[in-house]
């Protein structure tokens, strides 16, 4: 029931939506290892911690569905993240609450923080529920509306300048305090809302019309409502990997496809691991594709990778060699490669199709400052930000 100090819940229709078959798998159910039992069963109209209503369903993932719901004592909108049985969220708990206390409103604002969290019991066991700040569509979701999947340039500009900005701020924080996010790409970079006014639409678009079903004995499934274009500054989202402090640290990391060198090979790594994603992901919004296959017989590779990392920034420096014994499986002392995958044939010039003249120059010495094999030669974000391809508006601007 709802809190003494709010409204009373909204009653939400149960009936006039369209019944799905029951034997057609829809949303979570198309997960490779969807377990239902994992999954806590929201229904439409829920109240959660005598307060949070649920007025919508927003998606779906291996470790969680996610609901747009009205806050009853501050009659707002936020996003509610069920958690899957046994997938824990006290690490991004512990680094939202660590954020909090920082004095950069600005820097925050760009961060998808935890608001509020609580657990739920279910029949197969206890679920962590979540509360964020309500936002628009993914990077990755706006990219697959795109003409050929591929941003516009001054697109690309503005977001990767302003994901860097955010970046800058997690990584100088102050020297205690400092955060590697180890899982930046366009699934974790959402658009920000400025005008909320999209979710009481939202909501009444379920009152009216009552998103289609599937109604099984323990559950409902729900199709999810897509998210309306947002115009909002990026706000970078899933902290539950990052790590805080200064020290290097180790340990598997990053998206497959996305991993850096220095984590593939197994070394110690900082925060120059974020930058390396910045490049690659800079590649994704502008080219439409990934930079690197990395993949044999479907399956991801690393002397594939590593291979097609040579290709594109040549040998690695001796210095990088000396960081880990596994270097001496694919390289000899001179920097030789000796894997059993052959080096592609390609360059960042032959690959980089989407500019010409003068932009492509500036993205591809862009790009060339981030692909480095030693992390301590990238950029910092800050520095980054303002590199002369991000800047072009600008100075074009005051021409």
């Amino acid at each position: 029931m709802a809190s003494s100090r709010g409204r009373p819940p909204r009653q939400l229709p149960t009936s006039g939506y369209v019944a799905l078959n029951p034997l057609e798998r829809i949303e979570e159910e198309e997960l490779p290892l969807y377990k239902p039992e994992n999954y806590y069963p929201v229904v439409i109209g829920q109240v959660f911690a005598s307060r949070y209503q649920v007025v919508s369903k927003l998606g779906y993932g291996t470790s969680s569905t996610v609901w747009l719901c009205r806050d009853l004592q501050e009659q707002t909108y936020h996003t509610l993240k069920v958690c899957a049985r046994g997938q824990s969220s006290n690490q991004e708990i512990a680094i939202s609450e660590h954020l909090k206390q920082c004095s950069d409103t600005i820097g925050k604002n760009m961060l998808r923080l935890v608001l509020d969290s609580f657990e739920v019991a279910g029949q197969h066991g206890t679920h962590t529920c979540l509360i964020y700040q309500p936002l628009g569509m993914s990077f990755a979701e706006f990219q697959n509306l795109l003409p050929d999947r591929k941003y516009p340039k001054d697109l690309v500009q503005r977001s990767i300048q302003l994901t860097l900005i955010a970046l800058a701020f997690m990584h100088e924080i102050n020297r205690e305090s400092r955060l590697t996010i180890t899982d930046i790409s366009p699934n974790n970079i959402l658009q920000g809302m400025e005008d909320t006014s999209v979710l009481s639409k939202m909501e009444e678009d379920e009152v009216e019309r009552p998103i289609a079903r599937k109604v099984l004995d323990d559950r409902t499934i729900y199709y999810s409502r897509p998210m309306p274009l947002c115009t909002g500054p990026p706000v970078v989202s899933d902290l539950g990997e990052a790590r805080i402090g200064t020290k290097k640290h180790n340990g598997d990391i990053m998206p497959g496809i996305y991993r850096a060198p220095e984590v593939i090979l197994e070394m110690d790594w900082d925060n120059k691991v974020d930058v390396w994603s910045i490049g690659n992901m800079a590649w994704d919004l502008a080219e439409g594709h990934h930079l690197f296959f990395a993949k044999e017989n479907g399956t991801l590779n690393d002397e594939q990778h590593l291979a097609e990392m040579v290709s594109l920034m040549g040998p690695p420096p001796p210095e990088f060699l000396r960081r880990s014994k596994k270097c001496e499986k694919f390289w000899d002392r001179r920097g030789n490669w000796k894997g059993s995958i052959s080096i592609p044939e390609q360059s960042f010039e032959s690959r980089e199709l989407q500019f010409s003249g003068e932009d492509k120059v500036l993205f591809l010495n862009f790009l060339r400052r981030i692909f480095r094999w030693l992390p301590d030669e990238r950029p910092s974000a800050e520095e980054l930000a303002y590199d002369d391809f991000l800047m072009q508006p600008m100075v074009q601007s005051r021409d």
